[in-house]
């Protein structure tokens, strides 16, 4: 990990960003899952989650140097609490996409026609919670050279009040897809629906830790 020791020679923020684009990495990966769910191509699902441990694996070995290197290198503008607040749930939000990947290995389930678009749909909104996640902490390298005020701030405030209003959607979404799907009750054996349940809570909880790493970036700012 010699990036991470270049990284940490300028600024310790360097390695915030890349540990948040490491956890995005892992996130893009549910798509590709998705569309092995519908092609029911089991062997590619489990090739896929290979890849995704290997990504949150990455992830952690950042977090790591982060938190080891972090504090004793340099004269933080933020509040430890908030910046080990950010740490985690970036780390939630790469785990729970790990745990969306070993899901779906844990049985041949087939996606009904009938709530596929709208799994995709909730998918999509999931996407761009993290995303907007992902472009406001992409800016930390730029807010520390401002001690984390003016108008790099108010930037970056803006890019976050998107965030809340971005999960809100994706709440939405999963409440009617939960509709959608127990609708199907008499379609569909109860385990089946209880597994596409799991798939939604999972999916949801990866939007959930966008936005509270979105209130720790915003609490590192304001105060």
């Amino acid at each position: 990990m010699n990036i991470i020791k270049e990284l940490f020679s300028k600024s310790p923020f360097a390695p915030l960003v890349e540990h948040t684009k490491k956890v995005h990495e892992c996130v893009e990966m549910l798509k590709p899952l998705m569309e092995a769910l519908v092609n029911e191509d089991y062997d590619e699902i489990r090739r896929l989650q290979d890849k995704i441990s290997r990504l949150e694996y990455e992830a952690d070995t950042i977090k790591h140097n982060v938190r080891e290197h972090l504090p004793r290198r340099y004269f933080m503008p933020v509040e430890r609490v908030d910046l080990e607040g950010f740490i985690s749930c970036q780390d939630n939000i790469a785990d729970k996409a790990e745990d969306f990947a070993v899901i779906l290995t844990l049985r041949k389930t087939k996606l009904h026609p009938e709530v596929m678009d709208k799994f995709f749909d909730f998918l999509d909104q999931v996407f761009q919670v993290t995303g907007t996640l992902l472009g406001a902490a992409i800016e930390l390298n730029n807010l520390a050279e401002a001690s984390f005020s003016g108008a790099e701030a108010k930037h970056v405030l803006s890019i976050l009040h998107g965030l809340n209003e971005e999960e809100w959607k994706a709440d939405r979404l999963a409440r009617s897809l939960s509709k959608d799907v127990f609708a199907l009750e008499k379609q569909l054996d109860p385990i089946t629906i209880i597994f596409y349940e799991k798939m939604i809570l999972t999916l949801g909880s990866i939007a959930n830790e966008a936005e509270n790493a979105g209130d720790k970036l915003r609490s590192m700012i304001l105060k």
